[in-house]
């Protein structure tokens, strides 16, 4: 079915309108457009159950065969290794440019969200700057057509996508996949 997946990966201006302050382990401080980062799986449900309570909608974390659909650029994918082209740099904050001019928050890590190509449907940093939370759990993902879009109905790991700032070039390929326990915070994990 039909479905809407954010343009950008969720600012920290975007967390604190709704939180009402910083995460607890906010890394990269002091950059509002830069993604939150810092948060666990759990947390992130927290600013859903929030966000839907102020704008009556119905906000969730992608499952990870919908985040996939959209960083592979849907129905007008153009086969690309990475979300939006083949050129990484073109396309992600990553371990080889993001320290290059780094200006941005406390820490000089992540960047601002958009700062790189879009890809086939507009959507921003699918590949590098942070890794993404789904909210599938974490199991074997087979190759082809999906017969389980939900993904696993249980686990010990919830899943996360597309890579982040400091690690190589496979991991940040629209196939790329991580994991971890939903109480675990990162600076490398955010969310869209």
């Amino acid at each position: 079915g039909d479905y809407y997946i954010g343009t950008y990966e969720v600012t920290q201006a975007q967390w604190r309108k709704v939180m009402g302050s910083n995460p607890l382990e906010l890394y990269n401080k002091g950059c509002d457009q830069c993604p939150v980062e810092g948060v666990s799986w759990n947390d992130v449900q927290a600013f859903l159950k929030k966000l839907n309570s102020k704008t009556g909608k119905r906000y969730r974390l992608p499952t990870e065969a919908e985040w996939e659909y959209a960083a592979r650029g849907g129905n007008k994918s153009k086969g690309y290794l990475y979300a939006g082209g083949n050129d990484l740099n073109a396309v992600a904050w990553n371990d080889d440019n993001y320290k290059d001019g780094n200006t941005y928050g406390a820490q000089k890590t992540t960047r601002p969200v958009g700062g790189k190509a879009q890809n086939e449907l507009g959507v921003f940093d699918m590949s590098g700057n942070v890794w993404e939370w789904c909210s599938d759990w974490l199991g074997p993902y087979p190759d082809g057509a999906q017969t389980n879009p939900k993904g696993p109905g249980s686990g010990e790991y919830r899943v996360l996508r597309g890579g982040s700032l400091d690690l190589g070039y496979g991991t940040k390929r629209a196939a790329g996949r991580n994991g971890d326990v939903a109480t675990h915070r990162s600076p490398n994990w955010g969310f869209r």
